[in-house]
């Protein structure tokens, strides 16, 4: 089910594009009202600037449709004599809005497809130059629009299954949160951080801004979905690192612990989200599973133990746990859970001192700007990265018991950024917070809007698209 939001975005777009039109078509000899009705307003339109019909059959295809209506807008603003590259880019990047303020304009005449006599003779360009033009223009404005309004996404790995599956495809909103200033602009388009092919870096790191977050929609709540560049990656810039995507638990001022799986935000439950899973194990009679009725139930991770032809590590949700449990070949299922003080080496801060685990973890505190430690042996195992990279703060140190920062003793410390604690749905199966620790501002990329394509590999034919996945939101 799509977000008010999307429904609100969408009817705000179509009355300003069609009043635009509504405006603009008596000035081609078109009747006003072929501007209002949907979809034969937009064939007009493509007659309007001497283009085919048929080019409307790329506005249903996702991904395609958004940079076919640029090309769109820019072959109607060459009908009414916009030239000029950087106004051109500027109106394709504002559509609708410019073709409003388009209409402002005095004097305001419409030449023709491509634009009057005088600008054709001078141009004389070939059908592939004035695709080529189009392109270019078309990519730098959707450049600009995944840069600071939104962005695609696909789902990789199998961290945040049952509420999203390998194979969503998905849009993430940057206005949300607020879009975030690129940190290396000189960058490769539609290309994150590796190029296609040749592998190499997509970007250039001689030229770098600092942090910078326009104004959003909202502040991340707990229990959004998120996008963000994973912070461990300390060989790229922030914002070309590896873009993850999980649930935010806690954010700036919260208080996070886990016992016997069960998480809690300021001693206050925090439930898993109904498709949210963990792992059980589960024994048999000796009679396998039907690789079919698991994965029409949704179940697609399954480890045989080793050793054993009957006992299983099955990822599944509480109600498939159920569900499994009364299977005819099916002798025990049982929550699989790290007990309390049992010492797990990989899980964050990595430290004897916090006898952590992926079930019993924590009380940790969630940093947030202006916020102060005390700094002692735990909280240097806590926050000693967070201080260190996050902050930029390359001089801390611990020596002799003691703490220094550009080369002073100190005592405590004052957060300068706000930090958040993701975790996946896919709790025994997600590398997150408690693996890696804490998420700063400067990396967040975006919130998880809807769904807008779903692939299933496993499946066959027309079924490959989990046609009731399409278009849902994401909560």
């Amino acid at each position: 089910m799509l977000t008010p939001g999307f429904y609100i975005f969408i009817a705000i777009y179509y009355v300003l594009l069609s009043f635009s039109l509504f405006k603009l078509f008596p000035l081609g000899n078109e009747k006003a009202w072929k501007g209002i009705i949907p979809v034969y307003n937009l064939l007009v339109m493509l007659k309007f600037s001497g283009r085919p019909w048929w080019w409307i059959l790329f506005l249903i295809i996702p991904g395609v449709n958004l940079l076919m209506l640029f090309i769109m807008i820019l072959a109607l603003l060459k009908s009414f004599g916009v030239y000029n590259n950087r106004e051109l880019t500027i109106y394709s990047v504002l559509a609708p809005l410019s073709l409003l303020y388009l209409l402002s304009k005095k004097n305001l005449k419409y030449f023709g497809p491509g634009g009057d006599d005088k600008y054709k003779e001078m141009r004389k360009k070939s059908k592939s130059r004035e695709w080529v033009d189009a392109i270019i223009f078309a990519a730098i404005a959707a450049t600009i629009i995944r840069w600071f309004f939104i962005e695609a996404y696909t789902i990789p790995t199998s961290s945040m299954e049952k509420s999203l599956l390998i194979g969503d495809f998905l849009f993430v909103s940057k206005i949300n949160y607020g879009p975030r200033i690129p940190m290396t602009p000189i960058a490769f388009p539609f290309a994150h951080h590796t190029m296609p092919v040749i592998k190499t870096k997509s970007y250039v790191e001689w030229w770098k801004l600092p942090y910078l977050r326009l104004p959003g929609l909202q502040k991340i709540k707990n229990f959004d979905v998120v996008v963000f560049n994973y912070p461990m990656e300390d060989f790229r810039p922030p914002d070309k690192q590896e873009n993850y995507i999980k649930r935010c638990i806690g954010i700036p001022g919260d208080s996070v612990y886990i016992t016997n799986r069960k998480v809690f935000v300021n001693n206050k439950e925090f439930k898993l989200p109904e498709n949210g899973q963990y792992r059980y194990y589960v024994q048999t009679n000796g009679n396998g599973f039907s690789r079919k009725r698991l994965h029409s139930m949704g179940i697609t991770e399954v480890q045989t133990l080793m050793g054993t032809g009957n006992e299983y590590v099955i990822w599944m949700t509480s109600k498939n746990a159920e569900k499994i449990r009364k299977f005819e070949n099916v002798v025990q299922v049982e929550a699989i859970i790290d007990k309390k003080d049992m010492f797990d080496a990989n899980i964050y801060p990595f430290s004897e001192l916090l006898p952590w685990n992926v079930d019993n973890f924590g009380p940790i505190f969630i940093p947030e700007t202006g916020a102060t430690i005390k700094l002692n042996d735990t909280t240097y195992a806590i926050y000693e990265r967070v201080i260190r990279v996050y902050e930029e703060n390359e001089d801390f140190e611990k020596r002799d018991g003691k703490f220094y920062l550009n080369g002073k003793e100190i005592t405590n410390y004052t957060f300068k950024l706000n930090y958040y604690w993701m975790m996946g749905d896919n709790r025994h199966n997600s590398a997150d917070s408690r693996m890696w620790g804490f998420v700063p501002e400067n990396r967040v990329v975006g919130k998880a809007l809807f769904i807008w394509m779903s692939f299933d590999k496993e499946a066959d034919g027309l079924e490959k698209i989990r046609w009731n996945r399409l278009f849902r939101g994401i909560h």
